[in-house]
């Protein structure tokens, strides 16, 4: 795997308040990162520090194999970090023109991030005429105009509307699919969910988790269970040591699996024991209750 940013106990102090402490991991290309977290954990800070406009305290990042100077690797990224900000009374072509001279693009790029972004019938109306979500696909498209190796987004999604949120995933993932590695930041975990491969969990500045998304609690799964005997079938779930935690919620057990079962082996066994089943399903769990574990923990 080829390291597009490597991070390497980085901390921020602000004062007396500690930021991002002691934080590594490796971004590699071809994938989709989210550094999730609450507001507060730490996120914003991180990539503020890789883009340059905040200083770190201690630890040390570097792009590409630090081939390269952070202000030259920093010409193969694409950021959006704070609310989109153009000129309101030009338009969304118009604005793209002057990023392209900013950034000594051919104005040739601007009709294909804005296909891209799905704009491109809008680039002739004013950025003040946009809505919200329209403002933020076109920041978008101003970040990808000089084809960057890494997008990197802050909170992509905040402030849309459903409909908005919906078109700016797909746009992510569409992006992702075209070969360009994604970092963003998040405080949704059904964002980081329906378009992260891979995930970097924060809790006040610190990292509790960095690898896959769906491997980030070894979790096998758990059981949804009923029967006649409820006292016989809690026994034999207790006394068993393939199962973990156990608990009843609206009438079933759910019983957690310590390790790999398939629900027919499961059925199998409980018959041989003398427990008649009326209800049995077995259940992944949701990277909602994975989270709530690892920061419980």
């Amino acid at each position: 795997m080829e390291p597009i940013l490597t991070i390497n106990h980085l901390t921020k102090k602000f004062g007396y308040l500690t930021a991002v402490k002691d934080l590594s991991f490796t971004i590699n290309k071809g994938n989709v990162y989210g550094i999730l977290g609450p507001n507060g954990s730490g996120k914003s800070t991180t990539l503020g520090i890789v883009l340059n406009v905040v200083n770190k305290t201690t630890g040390e990042f570097q792009w590409f194999n630090g081939n390269l100077s952070t202000h030259e690797a920093l010409k193969k990224v694409g950021a959006i970090i704070e609310r989109p900000n153009f000129y309101p009374y030009m338009t969304a072509y118009e604005n793209l023109k002057l990023v392209c001279k900013i950034k000594e693009v051919d104005y040739s790029k601007i009709q294909e991030k804005l296909e891209l972004v799905d704009l491109w019938d809008r680039k002739d109306h004013k950025f003040r005429t946009y809505s919200l979500g329209m403002k933020q696909r076109l920041a978008i498209a101003s970040a990808l105009l000089n084809d960057p190796e890494i997008l990197i987004l802050d909170e992509p999604t905040n402030g849309l509307d459903p409909q908005g949120i919906h078109k700016i995933r797909s746009l992510i993932k569409k992006i992702a699919s075209d070969g360009t590695t994604i970092l963003l930041a998040s405080h949704l975990l059904d964002e980081v969910e329906k378009v992260c491969s891979h995930v970097v969990v924060l809790r006040k500045g610190e990292k509790l988790y960095s690898g896959p998304v769906d491997e980030m609690i070894s979790s096998h799964g758990y059981l949804e269970l009923r029967s006649n005997d409820t006292d016989k079938l809690i026994q034999f779930l207790e006394e068993k040591k393939m199962f973990g935690k156990i608990k009843i919620e609206e009438g079933l057990i759910v019983a957690f699996l310590d390790q790999p079962m398939e629900a027919q082996d499961i059925n199998k066994l409980m018959f041989e024991n003398g427990i008649t089943l009326s209800h049995l399903v077995k259940r992944k769990e949701s990277l909602e209750e994975q989270f709530l574990q690892l920061t419980d923990n």
